[in-house]
């Protein structure tokens, strides 16, 4: 069907019998209106876990069966390709092979799809290079040297997170000399980079991730009869996750949403028929609809601008709003948590989320005195969730900071709870396969000097940088491509025989891949035309030439042999994408792969606890959450607190933490937490204040349990007057004491103090039997009466006044008397080693432990 075939008059297609609508059923009231509304513009305010993939689709497939559009007019943007494979599946599950010709994909899929066929428009051929961020980087990397501007303080990560920033808010090299402070010899030095760093991307034929949406929007604003063609093609555009939109996606759609013209209507092929017209003579802009919430707007370190989302109905004249506030994953409880938190903002379109199926189990709060009171406080309940019958691939571990999981890690692993970290090294990150896809990318570009120079010394073949060097300034002089460059090294004196042959070798393996990639055969008399060669067999012929695998197994490392095995799973990738997509071609193949954004790699049906950052969480849902350091300084950042906006939007980064939980939310903190080798003393987070009493739970530390078989409850207490105080410590039931923190060398721990080091001694199943001990008579006090309220009023001691000095005798609420032997740190942050006469040796945090000096 042709891309601008238009709709005649007819039946809808597969209208049920009796007037009922199929796609209507099992929807509530408000996702029915968010599926049924028809205008120029509607916004779909979705709530967390309110069903919005399912109105989205819904939505496509009523347009499509009712022939309100063909799919070659509909445009459905997405976030993720994860994303848009998940919607693609529900649409052919409703509509079968009805929805052929649709675009479903990313913001950048859509704009590389657009770019590759008009990239003649601005001087590019349609092969081009995506430049992932280690290209960029390894690209700024040269320049900053070659400028010498490491002196000035400038990196390749200051200065292409500067340049990406610039990128997304559409500022081109020009734009922003004009408006920089001439002065500043930083600036002018920045300009220098920027300028060389895109003269650079132009002589390889390459784009940047940002340039892809950035020169789409050029595009369309220099060349507006390309604009008038996807304009009048694509009638419905619909984009999830809207909240998340930088200024540059914002342009792009609304530059698809213009009306187009009658100047332009001329020129349009096929010609324009009179029912596409309004009134005016133009054709009407497509009609938009976004679903997004503002209340999960975390992205803004990224570009995001809420105020895309906030101020829709402003900048779309005549939209509607539909709120979806029903909840079809969490418990009540959870919610209204979530609910409270949130209301807190004021940048916010307004909702409640609710749900119907029941409040649920109540929210678990947990306060240890360090990271590994609380590291083990989530282990221990990972472990009872599992013999209750919770899947591990059920749970998942929430922080703030990456920084955050070392002590996880190794309480994780001493309970032998399989567990991965989400955020590490992904699949296309991988040296070896970036050493494979150098020579594709190079095959397809052969102008690309980043995936050419990686190419050349993988494997390591003799040419070193010099030889490298050469040959780049031969192809520079010469106008050609690095590929014909190397099948001319015998015009390059530099090079001797030995390594003139290595590179005529490696250039003649280049020139058989190229034309197997072409179509036109591995060898030079099978020049006939035919069809390109499947990439698998492109990757084959690399690989065997090369012989990188064997290369790596010839080591026995094993090490060595898992990246062999990665190129082997590299092997398979290209083959099941010629599977999937048969003739389509090395480019295709590497616009995909470049395409793969960060989340797409998340696997949920791992069988292991999740392990991964806040951001990281958005879009998952887990049976069980634990959000950890939910602290002042962690949740919300110390770095938000300086920022306009940064709490609102650390507390929407709360919101979507909690949101994501459907049974179980565990909330823990630390009275005291150790970075980077400072220990310091934690406050309870802002937020922890704004969840309603009654709806948390709070577990007293395993940690409090004495030596002696009794408990003594030390809650993390708040100052008065520090907006902490309010649920009150008095009566019989809070036997609130002050904090003590203890940090052990080695040796057992007492029951007031955390032990910040493990016992550098003894039988590991020994201490962890002692721990599960602990906690089991923690439990036992609780349920006779102990626990901590919501937050506890009341003072904590501070020792803050206290001098301290080699020599003095303290006495310690637990381990009894003892002698100070030196005191480092200052501040808050002193710490006291002292020898107990009963004990040993331990080194107290001054500020908080329960100790006074004595004479003697």
């Amino acid at each position: 069907m042709s891309d601008f075939e238009l709709l005649e008059p007819g039946a809808p297609w597969g209208a049920a019998a009796g007037g009922a609508d199929p796609l209507l059923d099992g929807l509530n009231p408000a996702q029915e209106r968010a599926v049924t509304a028809r205008g120029p513009a509607l916004l779909i305010v979705a709530g967390a876990g309110s069903g919005k993939t399912r109105v989205l689709t819904h939505r496509i497939a009523q347009l499509i069966r009712d022939r309100e559009a063909w799919p070659s007019q509909i445009l459905a943007i997405t976030f993720t390709n994860k994303a848009a494979a998940e919607m693609r599946e529900r649409m052919e599950a409703l509509l079968g092979s009805g929805v052929e010709g649709m675009w479903v994909s990313t913001f950048h899929s859509a704009c590389v799809r657009i770019l590759r066929r008009e990239s003649e428009r601005f001087g590019y051929v349609s092969g081009f290079t995506i430049y992932d961020s280690a290209d960029s980087r390894a690209l700024l990397k040269r320049i900053i040297k070659e400028l010498d501007a490491d002196s000035y303080g400038f990196t390749p990560a200051n200065a292409g997170g500067k340049i990406s920033r610039l990128k997304n808010e559409l500022t081109s090299v020009d734009g922003y000399r004009a408006t920089m402070n001439e002065s500043d010899p930083r600036e002018r030095l920045f300009v220098e980079i920027f300028s060389m760093y895109e003269q650079e991307l132009r002589r390889a034929n390459a784009f940047d991730f940002d340039d892809l949406i950035g020169q789409t929007v050029h595009l369309f604003r220099s060349h507006p009869d390309v604009a008038a063609v996807y304009q009048r093609r694509f009638r419905h555009i619909l984009v999830d996750e809207y909240q998340d939109t930088n200024h540059a996606q914002y342009s792009l759609i609304r530059e698809l949403t213009r009306p187009v013209e009658p100047e332009q209507i001329e020129r349009l092929v096929p010609p324009v028929r009179d029912r596409e017209l309004d009134a005016s003579g133009r054709i009407p802009a497509a009609s938009l609809t976004v679903v997004g919430d503002s209340d999960q707007s975390i992205y803004a370190f990224r570009g995001a601008d809420i105020r895309n989302i906030v101020e829709f109905e402003r900048d779309f004249p005549g939209a509607e709003v539909v709120k979806l506030e029903q909840n079809y994953r969490s418990t009540q409880n959870i919610l209204s948590a979530a609910n409270a938190v949130i209301g807190n903002n004021f940048d916010r379109q307004e909702k409640n989320l609710f749900t119907t199926a029941g409040d649920g189990a109540k929210i678990v709060g947990f306060t240890g005195y360090s990271q590994h009171d609380e590291a083990r406080f989530v282990a221990e309940e990972i472990e009872d969730l599992h013999r209750e019958g919770v899947a591990y691939g059920d749970i998942a571990v929430f922080y703030r900071t990456n920084s955050q999981t070392r002590a996880l890690e190794e309480l994780l692993i001493r309970s032998a709870i399989p567990y991965r970290v989400l955020g590490g090294t992904k699949f296309y990150e991988r040296a070896e396969i970036k050493d494979a896809m150098a020579y594709l990318t190079s095959i397809a570009n052969p102008f690309d000097p980043i995936a050419w120079s990686r190419m050349l010394g993988a494997p390591k073949r003799g040419i070193g940088p010099m030889a490298e060097a050469h040959l780049a300034n031969f192809q520079e002089a010469q106008g050609i491509s690095f590929h014909d460059a190397m099948l001319r090294a015998a015009e390059v004196p530099a090079l001797g025989p030995k390594l003139r042959a290595t590179v005529l070798e490696l250039g003649g393996l280049l020139a058989r891949a190229a034309r197997m990639a072409a179509g036109g055969g591995a060898t030079d008399d099978s020049a006939e035309a035919a069809a390109p060669a499947p990439v698998g067999e492109v990757l084959k012929l690399i690989l065997d030439e090369t012989e990188m695998i064997e290369k790596l197994r010839a080591r026995r490392d094993p090490q060595d042999d898992a990246r062999a095995e990665n190129l082997e799973e590299l092997l398979a990738v290209a083959r099941e994408f010629d599977a999937k997509q048969p003739g389509a071609g090395l480019v295709a193949f590497l616009t995909e792969v470049s395409l793969v954004a960060a989340a797409d790699d998340l696997d949920d049906s791992s069988g292991t606890v999740s392990l991964m950052t806040m951001h990281t969480a958005k879009g998952l849902e887990f049976k069980a959450v634990f959000i950890t350091g939910v602290e002042e300084g962690l949740l919300p950042h110390q770095m938000s607190v300086e920022e306009v906006g940064g709490i609102s939007e650390e507390r929407r980064l709360m919101y979507v933490g909690i949101t994501r939980a459907r049974e179980r939310l565990y909330l823990t903190l630390a009275s005291t937490r150790a970075t980077f080798g400072d220990v310091s003393v934690a406050m309870p987070s802002r937020f922890l204040q704004e969840i309603p009493e009654g709806l948390i739970d709070w577990r007293q530390s395993p940690g409090e349990v004495t030596s002696r078989g009794g408990t003594a409850s030390r809650a993390l207490n708040a100052p008065r007057g520090s907006g902490f105080g309010g649920a009150g410590s008095g009566g019989s039931g809070s036997r609130a004491r002050d904090s003590a923190v203890s940090f052990s060398g080695g040796g057992g721990r007492g029951s007031g103090a955390a032990a910040v080091a493990e016992p550098a001694s003894g039988n590991m199943q020994s201490a962890l039997d002692k721990w599960r001990e602990r906690k089991r008579l923690a439990k036992e006090a609780q349920a006779a009466g102990g626990g901590f309220p919501n937050l506890i009023g009341g003072g904590v001691r501070d020792n803050g006044e206290l001098e301290l000095g080699p020599g003095d005798r303290i006495r310690h609420e637990e381990y009894g008397d003892g002698r100070v032997t030196g005191v480092s740190g200052s501040g808050s942050k002193r710490i006291a080693h002292v020898v107990f006469d009963s004990v040993g040796e331990r080194k107290l945090l001054v500020k908080l432990a329960p100790i006074s000096k004595v004479e003697g």
